[in-house]
């Protein structure tokens, strides 16, 4: 997912720099909006604001996390829902900046994702040698470093598991369903 997501957290990044435009009632908005809902719980989803890869805001929310459909410059489907923590980190991702967790940030990606190099915060596709994997439905936690060393990176642990690990950008991978089979983690 990190591969094509690039994009993604590129997308976040405008979307965070450049503000956010509030949008009219189209049709179309509809279904990206419940797309991008998608990515989170019910209870969680319905008090979130949405925006759309153009900036356009789709709902207004007030508990703190922003959703996205999925990126357009993705297939499948990869929709997600960051809080303030989580578009921190995609803005310094993007820019390759430093990033250092001072608190606990929570992502949602309840509809997994396309796939990513489990140690690469770059890699633009499969490598025989960047732990490509592909993740079902899952979290992403950002948190101080101190607090993630517990945590294998083997991602067929069976649970969680440290992404990126001794990059500004690691973060505690949490599948919460099945991981897809066919041309998934290898």
């Amino acid at each position: 997912m990190k591969a094509r997501i690039a994009v993604a957290w590129a997308g976040v990044a405008s979307l965070v720099a450049g503000g956010l435009v509030v949008a009219g009632p189209v049709s179309a908005a509809s279904d990206t909006l419940r797309e991008a809902l998608s990515a989170a719980w019910p209870g969680m989803a319905k008090e979130a604001t949405v925006v759309d890869w153009e900036g356009n805001v789709l709902q207004e929310g007030s508990n703190g996390y922003t959703c996205m459909p999925t990126p357009p410059s993705l297939s499948g489907t990869a929709p997600l829902c960051l809080d303030a923590a989580w578009m921190a980190w995609a803005k310094a991702w993007q820019d390759k900046q430093p990033f250092t967790a001072d608190r606990l940030g929570i992502a949602y990606m309840l509809q997994g994702d396309a796939g990513a190099s489990n140690v690469d915060p770059y890699a633009a596709q499969r490598t025989d040698d960047n732990q490509w994997i592909v993740e079902g439905p899952h979290l992403m936690i950002i948190a101080p470093a101190a607090l993630l060393g517990a945590f294998p990176t083997d991602p067929d642990n069976g649970g969680p598991y440290v992404m990126w690990k001794g990059t500004d950008y690691q973060h505690l991978m949490v599948p919460v369903g099945t991981r897809p089979a066919a041309g998934g983690d290898e």
